[in-house]
């Protein structure tokens, strides 16, 4: 993968996946070569995929490493023993999965002086209760 995914990118990617089944496991076999084109196919097919640890639990971090190295992907999270990896498809046109733009460092969001005018505050403090209710 040509660029690094931020934090807002990740956590996207995080709940987009959190409903997400694991489509390969890994158990006593380890991590083969038969393993590394399963997952190849499908980061191909899914772009954003689990990996179930079954065996080799202590081993899950460098294992998630190896493997977004092989494979060109980019580890999104380890949540248990369960591994998100997320791979754009090299042809832009038949992407599924598009993460939120990047933002600058120490910038929050842009606000927009419209709507920064508009709001009102939710709680005045001279009255009891909140604005526009009796």
């Amino acid at each position: 993968m040509e660029k690094k995914l931020g934090s807002l990118e990740r956590k996207y990617l995080r709940g987009l996946a959190h409903h997400l089944k694991p489509l390969i496991q890994i158990g006593k076999g380890g991590l083969s070569e038969e393993v590394i084109s399963q997952i190849e196919q499908s980061l191909l097919d899914h772009e954003l995929i689990k990996i179930k640890f079954g065996d080799f639990k202590e081993e899950k971090k460098e294992l998630t490493a190896a493997i977004a190295e092989k494979t060109g992907s980019e580890a999104v999270g380890i949540i248990g023993n369960v591994a998100i990896l997320y791979r754009p498809h090299p042809e832009p046109e038949k992407r599924r999965v598009f993460p939120p733009p990047q933002q600058k460092k120490g910038t929050l969001r842009a606000s927009n002086p419209e709507t920064e005018k508009r709001k009102k505050p939710a709680f005045d403090a001279t009255r009891k209760g909140r604005i526009g209710r009796s």
